[in-house]
């Protein structure tokens, strides 16, 4: 692995990886571990799990049941689990799109500090990241150690594909093209302004 993490935090992030396998609620690691579980950089440090809306209570009880303080916030999309301060989130709704099964199928069985778990694809991460640059929030910088470390992983047709209705996310890939970490398709030259 890339880089050393916080050893409370993993320790948190094993224990509500085995509550949720052992309540048999689907679930997919994902945010900056799941960069690090792949083998890649993050400058993040939080813990996600990816669970659909209708296991969100189901998680919540499982989880209250061994300590964990829980809150629902005022945000529609995520709830909130706490071990001694370190908080996770239980996100059903990333990028305005729902968790659904297909989402939990695109993963891949990765073992994480030691317990094996699903993780979510390289590629589902970087279109998660890419989509959630918007005029409110647009740090490349978050992006661009993912993209360098996971490039080989990455299906990019898919993520321009999926992310085709983004402004934020095709000037993120044509910085990309520009910085020679992953081509634009056909090879085609883009410069500043349509300049060829």
């Amino acid at each position: 692995m890339p880089h050393r993490v916080d050893e409370g935090l993993a320790g948190t992030l094993k224990r509500v990886a085995a509550t949720l396998k052992a309540a048999e609620i689907p679930f997919a690691l994902g945010g900056s571990f799941a960069v690090y579980a792949h083998g890649g950089h993050s400058s993040d440090h939080d813990v996600d799990f990816l669970i659909r809306e209708q296991d969100k209570d189901h998680a919540l009880r499982e989880l209250a049941a061994i300590g964990f303080e829980t809150e629902q916030p005022p945000e529609d999309w995520l709830v909130k689990v706490y071990e001694q301060g370190r908080m996770v989130d239980l996100i059903y709704r990333p990028v305005e799109t729902p968790v659904t099964d297909e989402t939990l199928r695109d993963t891949e069985q990765i073992a994480v500090e030691a317990i094996s778990m699903p993780v979510i694809s390289a590629t589902q991460l970087m279109i998660h990241k890419l989509l959630s640059y918007s005029q409110h929030y647009c740090d490349f910088a978050t992006g661009l150690p993912v993209a360098r470390s996971l490039r080989e992983q990455i299906d990019w047709e898919r993520v321009r594909r999926d992310t085709g209705d983004s402004p934020y996310a095709e000037a993120f890939l044509m910085l990309l093209d520009r910085l020679d970490v992953v081509s634009l398709p056909g090879g085609r030259e883009v410069r500043v302004g349509g300049m060829r």
